[in-house]
């Protein structure tokens, strides 16, 4: 059976092949699943999807149509499928429900100190052999408080490096994390957290409940003066909102390593076009922002689990066998 994999980066196809190599053959394409693309797949039993690719109704009844039975997904997040018309086209979907949490933990903190130190300006001007001070300030961290907002793998694994700096924690969640207890978190509602933080994180899943959980109203309850990062998924921030806020001048920082509307921008050149997006394009303006491009998980290590993952769960679906990792299983 070969396999068509959308979606992959330069850096990840040779470890698919590898992954594959000696199961079944796979066909790696840069381009991004969406209804443009979705015809490509005509023919393949099983494709492999990023979390940028579409798949709504139309891409899944083209796919289905074209003979698609199963979608393995290289990703935790699911969002950007819709899984009730998979189940009624009987089409299986599996994901990656766990890869290491260090990843995004690490770059979260990446980004809280590349802010913070004002490192992105820093070596803009020693490039040009500027080399003052003036507007590089920061502060420690070491005393300060971190609110952390989604205590599962990836939050506790945030928490444990903040407690290593000695700072305060506040955490947020629908259950406790015994783990994150232990190292001191004190569990609060989120207007306290916002209020008293002075570095927010953000570490959980894209849902209904929690799409813009940091809307206007928590942002203008947060100090004027935090540091905010999200390195899970862009839909829990209200953009705009926090370009106005900024506008404002508040905030020492802000990270993100994900976007509200990334698709069919991040992970793609646009460095030659006109960017349309006129609210991520204010926000790269301002000089205490920084974006990447939601590479936060871009580890050898982690990229290595999800591949391994995805082949498992290929290899389940053949044999029939079902894991925690199906969303939708095989009818």
């Amino acid at each position: 059976m070969e396999i068509l994999a959308f979606g992959v980066q330069a850096d990840e196809k040779r470890l698919i092949e590898h992954a594959f190599q000696g199961h079944h053959e796979i066909r790696c394409l840069d381009v991004f699943l969406n209804e443009d693309t979705a015809p490509i797949a005509a023919g393949y039993e099983v494709i492999c999807t990023s979390v940028n690719c579409d798949l709504g109704h139309r891409v899944l009844q083209t796919l289905a149509a074209g003979g698609t039975h199963m979608v393995a997904q290289r990703s935790t997040g699911f969002n950007n499928i819709d899984l009730k018309v998979a189940e009624r086209l009987a089409m299986t979907v599996a994901r990656v429900s766990y890869y290491s949490p260090y990843s995004v933990a690490e770059f979260a903190w990446t980004l809280a100190m590349a802010v913070n130190r004002r490192i992105v300006r820093a070596s803009t001007r020693t490039r040009d052999f500027d080399f003052r001070l003036d507007g590089l300030m920061g502060r420690d961290m070491h005393g300060r408080t971190a609110g952390v907002l989604g205590t599962g793998k990836i939050g506790e694994a945030f928490a444990r490096i903040a407690h290593g700096f000695g700072m305060r924690l506040l955490g947020w969640d629908i259950a406790e994390n015994p783990a994150c207890m232990q190292l001191g978190m004190k569990y609060v509602p989120k207007e306290q957290l916002l209020a008293e933080a002075d570095l927010v994180s953000l570490h959980v899943p894209l849902m209904p409940e929690t799409r813009r959980l940091i809307d206007a109203a928590a942002l203008k309850a947060m100090k004027d003066d935090a540091i905010l990062v999200n390195s899970s998924r862009g839909g829990l921030i209200d953009t705009a909102a926090l370009v106005a806020e900024l506008r404002e001048g508040r905030f020492t920082g802000v990270g993100l390593d994900v976007y509200e509307a990334e698709a069919g921008l991040f992970f793609l050149d646009k460095s030659l076009e006109a960017i349309e997006d006129d609210t991520l394009a204010r926000l790269v303006t301002f000089p205490n922002v920084l974006v990447t491009s939601h590479q936060a998980y871009y580890t050898v290590d982690a990229v290595g689990q999800i591949i391994e993952t995805t082949v498992k769960n290929v290899l389940d679906y053949k044999a029939g066998r079902r894991s925690e990792n199906v969303l939708v299983p095989r009818t």
